[in-house]
């Protein structure tokens, strides 16, 4: 098996379980954490590192589904794999699960296309109308009235104060889809600039490991990601170091 290759040991499942598993719980404790200390009387600092952290934590939710939607979280056992991408999911916005697995389909097979329903053709249009397109692409009533239902309870039925859950609950989501847009979509797949010759129409960020880490879970890694989609998040940096692609996407 190459270093590429959708790796379906037990060894792999244990490790991809272990990580989404520690996302998934690292983002529901500082969550709860965070609302019932009511950390908005905290400094103002502390709340901005608090939210920054949250930030980080929702996008690793998304980015945890993402992976299971190419079915690297548990790839000895679908049936888990496709439980725990549809909880982070759910936890991160009650996206459905199936319904964002068919439109990554679609992003993989013709991305850059007028066939990628994460794709603004043509052109190269302003940032800002790509994103709320991007956004409106997934966004449905059901998930903002779901939502909405969400935070009425927390606010009227568990007795938290509106502005926690505003500064770190919703902020959080908010900046996670920018940053996820940003890093993973529009950076990567934008018309303008000098354009990869291969059929992955994705360009990587020049990032150190350290900082794709922190900027979207190695998400900036986006043509290597393409080129190999069954390497999980975590893995991306090695296999970019020791198989880097050349001008025609393929490994050197």
């Amino acid at each position: 098996m190459t270093a590429t290759a959708l790796d379906r040991s037990p060894r792999a499942t244990r490790i991809g379980v272990a990580v989404a598993t520690t996302i998934i719980v690292a983002w529901l404790g500082g969550l709860v954490a965070l609302l019932a200390l009511d950390a908005t009387r905290w400094p103002l600092g502390a709340q901005a590192l608090a939210v920054a952290a949250m930030t980080w934590l929702s996008t690793g939710l998304f980015i945890t589904a993402h992976d299971a939607m190419h079915g690297t979280v548990a790839p000895t056992h679908r049936r888990w794999n496709d439980r725990i991408g549809a909880l982070a999911l759910g936890l991160y916005a009650l996206f459905p699960y199936r319904t964002l697995l068919h439109a990554h389909r679609a992003h993989h097979r013709a991305p850059g296309t007028g066939d990628d329903p994460d794709f603004h053709a043509p052109g190269a249009p302003h940032p800002v109308r790509w994103y709320l397109r991007f956004i409106g692409e997934y966004l449905s009533v059901w998930q903002i009235v779901g939502m909405a239902v969400i935070f009425n309870v927390l606010l009227h039925g568990v007795g938290l104060t509106e502005r926690a859950l505003l500064t770190f609950w919703v902020a959080p989501l908010l900046l996670s889809t920018m940053q996820l847009f940003v890093v993973g979509t529009w950076l990567p797949h934008r018309a303008d600039g000098p354009t990869p010759v291969d059929d992955h129409h994705a360009r990587s960020l020049a990032l150190p490991p350290w900082a794709s880490l922190l900027a979207c879970y190695h998400f900036g890694y986006h043509r290597e990601h393409h080129a190999w989609p069954h390497v999980p998040w975590w893995r991306l940096p090695a296999a970019r170091s020791t198989r880097p692609l050349d001008p025609a996407g393929t490994a050197s």
